[in-house]
């Protein structure tokens, strides 16, 4: 979405926003590479034993399949679905599947606890959960707590017939898409209501992130859950947006070994980190060569820690700022010249911030 240019000034001075009135995502991020490049790869999965090359195709059949499913259970425009599961194909594959039936997916992470958990269902009257084998037994157990709570669908468990493409539901920009609880920074977690247009809302300040993301051979990852807004919109959806290989590998425990893996089984070359798991490659002395970007939220770096990264990592660490309800409005650029220890950055083009 962003514009060629050589400074933040001349980005700004020619920045204007496309966001069509009918838009999907579902549509956007997977259909219609689909359609035009099916052999693209859209997924890497290094979540087994070896490396799987999803490709566009194959992520539409998956969803498509799932959609269908949903359909049959009498599922569609404005029925909340949560979506239990960590990183895998099958995630990206649940969330696509429910906005192109209208629906809305709420995402859930899997280390939450039973509280966590029964508060957002009965909160958002959800009336499906998406997940897997072992998301299905904790599900369980709180569904007859849960009145509005019909379905449990584990996909590697559940027939799902190979079907012709699923034409999508026509909907607008403004229509709900996303249910994503906030960390409870003030009182209880929050329900934050996304339309479709949340993605094309994020684009300019990933694409400031990353320096002007994507160019040829560039293949994102992040270690963050993509139940977060972070590793949902900052990674996964504006990955296959632009048709860049995104990478699904679960870390049970974050370390420097495993981090180093990832990046070289998969030919990641732009990461988002938060905060805590840079501290963590601080202290083990990691070097992580062949990066070409990292972007890093949640808390302030300070100048030290962009020192150590230019060190240890080979780039300038863009740093940036947004929260569940507004993300993504403040970012940092070492390609435009915004880059300056113990500063977030500037504001991303198409937003004022006072």
């Amino acid at each position: 979405m962003l514009p060629a240019a050589r400074t933040y000034d001349e980005l700004c001075a020619s920045f204007r926003w496309e966001v069509p009135q009918r838009y999907n995502m579902g549509v956007d991020v997977c259909d219609k590479w689909a359609e035009s490049e099916p052999d693209r790869i859209a997924i890497i999965d290094l979540t087994g034993a070896e490396r799987r090359d999803i490709t566009f195709a194959q992520l539409r059949a998956k969803a498509d399949k799932l959609a269908r499913h949903l359909v049959s259970l009498g599922i569609g425009r404005g029925d909340r679905v949560g979506v239990y599961r960590t990183q895998s194909v099958w995630t990206a594959a649940a969330h696509i599947a429910v906005w192109k039936i209208g629906a809305i997916s709420m995402p859930l992470f899997k280390l939450f606890g039973e509280q966590a958990l029964l508060s957002r269902l009965a909160d958002s009257a959800a009336n499906a959960v998406i997940t897997d084998p072992e998301g299905a037994i904790k599900i369980a157990e709180l569904q007859p707590q849960l009145p509005n709570l019909a379905y449990i669908i584990t996909p590697e468990k559940t027939p799902l017939p190979e079907s012709a493409p699923l034409q999508a539901l026509d909907t607008a920009a403004d229509d709900p898409a996303l249910l994503i609880y906030t960390s409870g920074t003030t009182g209880a977690p929050k329900g934050a209501l996304h339309a479709h247009r949340v993605l094309p809302g994020h684009l300019p300040g990933v694409e400031m992130s990353h320096n002007l993301f994507p160019i040829e051979n560039d293949c994102i990852w992040t270690p963050a859950d993509w139940a977060w807004i972070g590793g949902l919109l900052d990674v996964l959806m504006p990955g296959l947006h632009h048709g860049m290989p995104v990478v699904a590998s679960r870390m049970n425990k974050f370390s420097a070994e495993g981090c180093s893996e990832i990046i070289e089984k998969g030919g990641v070359k732009n990461i988002f980190f938060p905060p805590t798991a840079l501290k963590m490659l601080k202290a083990a002395n990691a070097e992580l060569p062949g990066l070409r970007t990292v972007a890093c939220g949640g808390e302030p770096l300070g100048a030290e820690m962009l020192v150590w990264g230019k060190e240890a990592l080979g780039v300038t660490i863009n740093e940036f700022y947004g929260q569940t309800e507004c993300n993504l409005v403040l970012s940092s650029s070492a390609k435009l010249g915004v880059s300056r220890g113990g500063a977030i950055g500037k504001p991303v083009p198409g937003h004022e911030v006072a």
